[in-house]
């Protein structure tokens, strides 16, 4: 991923999403903001007990870079869960309830969700004009998130997995995400090459698994069909200076954002 900053906001970008013009995307860093500890600074979530004066502030400011405020972009109330919505700017400045995906083919329609710790997904069609980002934790590898966003941009854009471009953003690494059950059995239900995916770190001597949760959603991908994917290769776990992590902070922590954006042609 490209590091990049602006009017002291940081924010990342996929490199290999640089060839397509037609978008504006980022995912945010903690830093830049008006809110205070636990949540410092730049949380952009009012899911957390942070003051929504400031949680509103901060996204004036994050998304103010690409010219948006809240209420012209489409939100996302989070469940865990691998449902899709198909959205519009119809739908600007509300939540879709219980969606763990959103997408969307309408020109000048933008995306945001936001994350400490699961996994931000994002996808790019370059051929049908469509993007898409979503939200996987474990339960949404479990589920397949990623591959029901890969199959919900087929149905309603008529996309070719082998044309998408995927994103995998910032998340916990599997050397920060000791795991137990019900966790453990449900991957291995899920998942035939199980031994992928858990793994026991070498001296670790309680004998536990840790997840790799980058490369399950790697796996969900390549089975939907899609052959481009980058890795952001960022913990959020190991990098609480870049951002929040509900594993490391004990729960005790904000939400760092992302911003995803279809131009119009002109």
């Amino acid at each position: 991923m490209l590091q990049k900053e602006e009017a002291g906001i940081v924010y990342f970008e996929f490199e290999s999403f640089g060839a397509y013009g037609r978008i504006q995307h980022a995912i945010f860093a903690r830093q830049g903001g008006v809110s205070q500890p636990p949540h410092n600074s730049l949380n952009l979530s009012v899911s957390v007990p942070d003051e929504k004066t400031a949680v509103y502030a901060n996204r004036a400011k994050a998304f103010g870079l690409f010219g948006r405020q809240n209420d012209t972009v489409v939100h996302a109330h989070l469940v865990h869960g691998n449902d899709v919505a198909r959205v519009t700017q119809a739908n600007n400045g509300t939540w879709m309830e219980h969606f763990d995906a959103i997408i969307t083919n309408e020109p000048g329609c933008g995306l945001t969700m936001n994350f400490a710790d699961c996994t931000p997904i994002m996808l790019v069609d370059p051929v049908k004009h469509a993007i898409g980002l979503g939200h996987a934790g474990w339960k949404g590898t479990v589920v397949d998130l990623p591959g029901a966003m890969v199959r919900a941009m087929q149905q309603k854009f008529g996309s070719n997995p082998a044309d998408l471009l995927a994103g995998v953003g910032p998340c916990i690494s599997w050397e920060n995400y000791e795991v137990d059950e019900p966790l453990v059995s449900e991957v291995q239900a899920a998942f035939p090459e199980w031994e992928l995916l858990l793994r026991k770190p070498v001296g670790k001597e309680n004998g536990r698994y840790h997840y790799d949760l980058p490369e399950a959603n790697r796996q969900r991908l390549l089975q939907a069909g899609v052959q481009q994917i980058e890795l952001s290769g960022l913990c959020t776990a190991a990098r609480t200076d870049l951002f929040f992590s509900h594993r490391a902070e004990k729960g005790k922590t904000g939400r760092f954002g992302s911003i995803f954006i279809l131009q119009p042609t002109d």
